[in-house]
C-alpha cells in the first residue's frame, strides 16, 4: 500500500509543477503592466522602474519563473494589490468558506445520490427507475444560478425563512452562519444528485449483467444481499471517481453559486480579482485551485482499493 501511495504521489509532482508552469504563462500573457496598475496612473517612471525591479519584473522570464517558484514553494504567493494583504492566508479563508458549503453538498448528494442510483438500476425500465432517471435529469439541466434565484424567492423573499443577503461566519455565531449556508449547500445538493444519480445507475446496471452476479442468485440470495453485499463495491468505483471529479471542480468553481448568494469564497475572491486586475491573486487563486484539484484526485486514487476489490495496491 505504502508502495502504490508513493507513486500516485510521483505522478501528480511533475502535474504539480506543468500547472504551475501553465499559470504563471497565463498570467504574463494578460495585457498591461502590473507595476503601473499598483502605482496608478500618475505614477513616475521612476516610481515604475523601481517597482518593476523590487517585483523581479525586469528579470526575463524563465529568471521570473525560477524567482516566483521559488517563493511559491516557500509558502509565499505575493501580496494583493488591492488590498495589500498576503495572498496565501486570504485565498485559505476563502478556501474554508467554499469547502464548507462544497463538502456537506457533495456529502449529502453522494449518501441520497448513490443508492437512489442502484435502486434505479435494479428496476430497470420499471416506474420507479422512470421517475428517479427523469428526476436525476431535470435536476441536471436547471442551471445552479436559477436554482439558486428559486430558492432565494421561495424560501428567503416568500416565506422569509432563511436570510437572502449576507454571510455569518459559524465561528462567529453558529446558528446564523447555517442558516446562511442552507440555501447555497441547498443548490448544490439538487445539482450533483443528478450527476452522481446517474453514474451510480450505469455502473451498477453494468455491474447486475456480470457472472458472479447471476451466481448469487443462483444460490438464493436475497435482492438486497447480492445488490448491497456483492454489486455495490464494484459499482461505486466509477461513482466514486465522479465524486472526486465533482468535488474538485465545485472547490474551484462556484463563483456562480456564491455570487448569487454573496457568500465570500474563493470562486468569487478570483472573480473580483479578475475584474480589479489583481495579479497575484489571480495567479495564486489558479495555482490553489489546481493544486486543490490535483490532491482531490489524488486522494481519490489511494482510496480506490478501499472501494474496489478489483483494484489492488500491486
Amino acid at each position: 500500500m505504502l508502495r502504490f501511495a508513493l507513486t500516485r504521489i510521483a505522478m501528480a509532482l511533475p502535474t504539480l509543477f506543468i500547472v504551475a508552469v501553465s499559470v504563471f504563462v497565463l498570467i504574463r500573457l494578460i495585457p498591461g503592466d502590473p507595476a503601473a496598475l499598483m502605482l496608478g496612473d500618475l505614477a513616475d517612471p521612476a516610481s515604475l522602474a523601481d517597482l518593476r525591479r523590487r517585483l523581479g519584473l525586469d528579470h526575463s522570464l524563465p529568471v521570473q519563473f525560477a524567482i516566483w517558484f521559488g517563493n511559491v514553494l516557500a509558502g509565499d504567493l505575493g501580496l494583493s494589490i488591492t488590498s495589500g494583504q498576503p495572498v496565501l492566508p486570504l485565498i485559505v479563508g476563502r478556501f474554508w468558506v467554499s469547502a464548507q458549503i462544497v463538502l456537506v453538498a457533495v456529502l449529502f448528494a453522494s449518501l441520497v445520490a448513490v443508492p437512489a442510483g442502484m435502486v434505479a438500476a435494479w428496476r430497470q425500465n420499471s416506474l420507479a427507475d422512470i421517475a428517479l432517471v427523469g428526476a436525476a435529469t431535470l435536476l441536471l439541466s436547471v442551471p445552479t444560478f436559477w436554482l439558486g434565484l428559486l430558492l432565494l424567492l421561495f424560501f428567503g423573499l416568500e416565506l422569509e425563512w432563511l436570510p437572502v443577503v449576507g454571510y455569518v461566519s459559524i465561528a462567529e455565531d453558529a446558528t446564523r452562519g447555517l442558516l446562511y449556508l442552507v440555501m447555497p449547500v441547498m443548490t448544490l445538493f439538487l445539482h450533483e444528485i443528478g450527476v452522481v444519480m446517474r453514474m451510480a445507475r450505469a455502473s451498477t446496471l453494468e455491474v447486475l449483467r456480470l457472472d458472479y452476479i447471476t451466481h448469487a442468485r443462483a444460490k438464493g440470495l436475497p435482492e438486497a444481499a447480492v445488490l448491497w453485499r456483492h454489486a455495490f463495491k464494484n459499482a461505486f468505483g466509477p461513482t466514486w471517481t465522479l465524486i472526486g471529479l465533482v468535488l474538485g471542480n465545485l472547490l474551484g468553481g462556484i463563483a456562480v453559486v456564491e455570487t448569487v448568494f454573496t457568500i465570500p469564497g474563493l470562486g468569487r475572491l478570483l472573480v473580483d480579482s479578475i475584474f480589479a486586475r489583481d495579479y497575484p491573486v489571480i495567479q495564486g487563486c489558479l495555482l490553489f485551485v489546481a493544486f486543490t484539484y490535483v490532491v482531490v484526485n489524488l486522494i481519490v486514487d489511494l482510496f480506490y482499493p478501499v472501494f474496489d476489490p478489483r483494484v489492488t495496491a500491486e
